[in-house]
């Protein structure tokens, strides 16, 4: 029988449940709805699934599975209460705006480093439509049903993914580079879990110490697992755009410049860029009528 945890927390500072979780994504393990979530993850103690329910200023949070008493304890961190703004302070006229409109978007923290790396390491060179086919296929064919009511997956856990042959990942769009890198980590991950309880420029650096996990990627897992409020995802391909449009109007830009633009709010550089991607900025498109391709280059 499913073990049931029932918590509740008040947040200390306005929280849009929506907004907050939506840098983790949905898919077979995640449904969000204004102020409702369902969570099915992987924690140390095993399988859970975790509900929150945002209503009368206060969080009601419910977790089953052998993980639920971790997951209702890290509900608060999911939902950015461990999230410190208190040093930002934009002065450009956009970010005020669009922070004052949002008041309660936070940056969460999951503390499940090798199951946001998964859906990340999937996203390198294709576009995202791409990527969360790839990953809705393998939750589906390797994860378990999850604990509770919700029908959810519960994402495919390390010890799985590290004995899964290459040719499952290729029937699902996923060519050998990209699965060899999960399969490698897989094989590793409670090295990647431990930069939960390391400092942030630590952390880092054992991401990016794995091969195939390059700086956008390990920017990428900080934000998500780590809550790294200065996560910047240097390669991406329409990212420098859509900020040195955001800040300055230019309609293209590069890596280098758009660490020039944000340097002035280091410390809390995914906080600018979150900002700017809630408002729907994107540079104008020129040249022939093609896709871009979100492509990353780690």
């Amino acid at each position: 029988m499913d073990v049931t945890v029932r918590a509740r927390f008040e947040p200390r500072r306005p929280l849009d449940l929506a907004l907050t979780l939506a840098v983790i994504g949905q898919g077979p393990s995640m449904r969000v709805h204004d102020r409702e979530a369902w969570r099915a993850t992987i924690t140390p103690e095993g399988p859970a699934t975790v509900h929150l329910v945002h209503a009368n200023g206060a969080v009601e949070v419910e977790a089953w599975g052998p993980g639920a008493g971790w997951a209702a304890a890290g509900a608060g961190a999911l939902c950015g209460e461990e999230d410190d703004d208190s040093g930002f302070h934009p002065v450009h006229p956009l970010l005020v705006d669009v922070r004052r409109r949002n008041p309660g978007l936070r940056l969460p923290r999951t503390r499940a480093v090798f199951e946001a790396l998964v859906p990340t390491v999937l996203a390198q060179k294709v576009t995202g439509e791409e990527a969360h086919r790839s990953y809705r296929g393998l939750v589906r064919a390797l994860g378990e049903p999850a604990p509770g009511p919700a029908g959810l997956t519960v994402p495919p856990t390390a010890e799985v993914l590290a004995r899964t042959p290459y040719w499952t990942f290729h029937k699902l769009g996923v060519e050998r580079r990209r699965a060899e890198v999960i399969i490698r980590t897989a094989r590793s991950a409670n090295r990647l879990e431990e930069t939960v309880t390391m400092d942030m420029p630590s952390a880092r650096r054992r991401l990016e110490a794995f091969p195939g996990v390059g700086p956008w990627t390990a920017a990428k897992v900080a934000l998500v697992a780590l809550g790294d409020s200065d996560a910047v995802q240097v390669g991406d391909y329409h990212l420098p755009h859509a900020i040195a449009y955001a800040l300055e109007g230019a309609a293209r830009s590069t890596d280098e410049h758009m660490l020039e633009l944000l340097e002035p709010y280091r410390g809390h550089r995914a906080r600018v860029i979150r900002l700017i991607g809630v408002a729907g900025i994107t540079a104008p498109r020129f040249g022939p009528r093609t896709p871009l391709r979100n492509f990353a280059r780690d």
